[in-house]
């Protein structure tokens, strides 16, 4: 397994729905959906950078979070004849771990089960495919300075 740690810029995103204020108190009721907003935008900004960072390194996006009765994918690229399929953890600090910590092996071998299904409702693409793999990507967005990505290349399942 091969380790990739890049630095990029800062995205901005806005979250104005978990954004306490005079007109906008903070209610127990409302905390776990305000959490829960926040996680979703903090997801969609780690994917959106993921997308950018492997097109930026050549491989081709086929598909973003691709679903089926099974699971998600985040993301489903090529590179070259090898269809990789992308799992994407994000955080905002280190209190939990490496954002790629949060990958067990059940999760990716789902993530292949996950792969048979997306080739299977791709046939079209499948004679173009020579290999498959699994890769993480962790993405730090850390509240001060640039978001760091680590890719992690063929994780075993």
């Amino acid at each position: 397994m091969d380790r990739v740690v890049a630095k990029v810029d800062s995205e901005v995103v806005k979250v104005t729905d978990s954004v306490s204020g005079p007109d906008r108190p903070h209610r127990t009721a409302e905390a776990g959906v305000v959490r829960a907003g926040m996680a979703n935008a903090v997801g969609a900004y780690g994917e959106r950078l993921a997308a950018r960072y492997l097109t930026e390194v050549g491989m081709a996006i086929l598909d973003r979070n691709w679903r089926c009765p099974q699971g998600e994918i985040d993301i489903v690229a090529m590179d070259d004849s090898c269809l990789v399929i992308v799992e994407v953890k994000t955080r905002r600090s280190l209190s939990y771990g490496s954002p790629v910590e949060a990958v067990t092996a059940v999760k990716a071998a789902r993530l292949r089960r996950l792969a048979g299904c997306w080739m299977a409702d791709h046939r079209s693409l499948v004679a173009l495919v020579a290999d498959v793999r699994i890769d993480v990507i962790g993405v730090l967005r850390p509240s001060h300075g640039p978001a760091q990505i680590e890719h992690l290349v063929s994780v075993a399942a």
